[in-house]
């Protein structure tokens, strides 16, 4: 707690507020009727005026994060490495178009804070052409950035407005070169809060940068052993009122890309309790075991059409099921965990205020016996004292 005595800490979520300092976590339900600003210094004002701007850190997920398109030549590469980077970098991937399909792929219909156009090493040339110029003409884009081959640079500038070029990630040995596209993704994310009225109003109380949530909870995972008897390979959920996120050790995946991180993330932009919740109700609907759960839970799908507590705990833990389900070889997905050589769930986030321990460790249970026919029972962490994000935060 002594990195604490001089600081205070704010997460600024889509449903809550915390604010941590030397005298502990205190959490706000946050009044949607005003601006984010005034809600939080009507609550939390004689603490906040206690310390000087210097010292008072925040991240927030409370706008959700940047939605971002990527544009890529091959799913083993391009598409692959830029997912990653900007999953690590707390932003959300609204699709994927890999290149050869661009002329049939579907338009998105919202509006997209940023593209991403990779594909190809340095060495090769002429790999885009009209049809992409074509396909971005239909969408709706704030930002766009390329990271591609080198060679073909030009070409695209000439082509695309506001184009922003960086170095590839794609190196001539196909590694991934993550830093460049990181950094500017990270910075993106700075300047869509300073352009959001009732999130740059924050800066009244910090001098300091305002981060995503997600990236800082990424950070903060090489460190978790100092708080947590977690043990190697884990994973980490954290369950929001928009996005459930999955932060999960590289050991538990057999296509690891070899970058500096440790750890990777996965964001589940659908599956959220509040913002995202019919669209959380339409996928349990269409997971044929749900009914079975909802049955081991002692509910009908009637549940769904409550507004009660009760309603509310069987969500999240629908939630710890699918996002699950989503990342198990059940399914096929970006990236497929090895849940059965997990060692550690760790669950963060408003979840564990709303769900003991037991209620998440029956969910868990259920899964594996249901989904991978095995009584393996990795152990449960609770992070009820949100130490994941102030020690994030206290990295910085």
């Amino acid at each position: 707690m002594s990195q604490l005595n001089n600081k205070l800490l704010i997460d600024v979520g889509s449903t809550y507020f915390k604010v941590s300092s030397s005298k502990g976590v205190e959490q706000h339900f946050r009044d949607f009727n005003k601006d984010i600003y005034d809600d939080l210094t009507y609550k939390c004002g004689d603490t906040i005026k206690t310390y000087e701007k210097e010292n008072v850190y925040i991240c927030s997920s409370a706008n959700g994060g940047l939605s971002t398109l990527i544009i890529g030549v091959t799913n083993s590469f391009s598409l692959k490495y830029a997912t990653n980077i900007a999953f690590n970098s707390g932003i959300n991937i609204i699709d994927t178009v890999l290149y050869q399909d661009i002329e049939t792929s579907s338009i998105p219909s919202d509006l997209i804070d940023v593209v991403i156009v990779v594909g190809g090493i340095d060495s090769v040339s002429n790999i885009f052409g009209k049809e992409l110029f074509s396909y971005l003409e239909k969408i709706t884009y704030s930002n766009i950035v390329y990271v591609g081959s080198s060679k073909d640079s030009e070409t695209l500038q000439k082509n695309i407005e506001n184009l922003v070029i960086l170095p590839n990630v794609i190196d001539d040995k196909l590694h991934i070169v993550e830093e460049h596209l990181k950094e500017y993704l990270t910075n993106l994310y700075q300047a869509d809060i300073m352009g959001k009225e009732d999130i740059k109003n924050l800066y009244e109380i910090t001098s300091n940068q305002i981060y995503s949530t997600p990236y800082i909870v990424n950070k903060t995972l090489p460190f978790i052993t100092t708080k947590f008897s977690v043990v190697d390979p884990y994973i980490l959920i954290d369950i929001g009122g928009a996005t459930t996120d999955i932060h999960y050790s590289k050991d538990l995946v057999d296509d690891n890309l070899v970058t500096t991180n440790e750890y990777d993330r996965l964001v589940f932009k659908k599956l959220g309790v509040f913002k995202s919740k019919e669209s959380l109700i339409f996928s349990a609907k269409n997971n044929e075991f749900v009914y079975e759960l909802l049955s081991h839970l002692k509910v009908t799908e009637n549940i769904f059409e409550e507004q009660s507590e009760k309603a509310l705990r069987i969500l999240m833990q629908l939630a710890i099921f699918l996002v699950l389900c989503k990342v198990s070889h059940y399914r096929k997905a970006y990236v497929n965990l090895k849940l059965l050589s997990l060692n550690s769930l760790v669950l963060t986030g408003g979840i564990t205020k709303v769900l003991s321990q037991e209620e998440i460790e029956d969910i868990i249970s259920f899964f594996y016996k249901k989904i991978l026919n095995s009584n393996h029972n990795p152990s449960v962490v609770m992070d009820s004292n949100y130490d994941i994000w102030t020690l994030g935060l206290t990295q910085k």
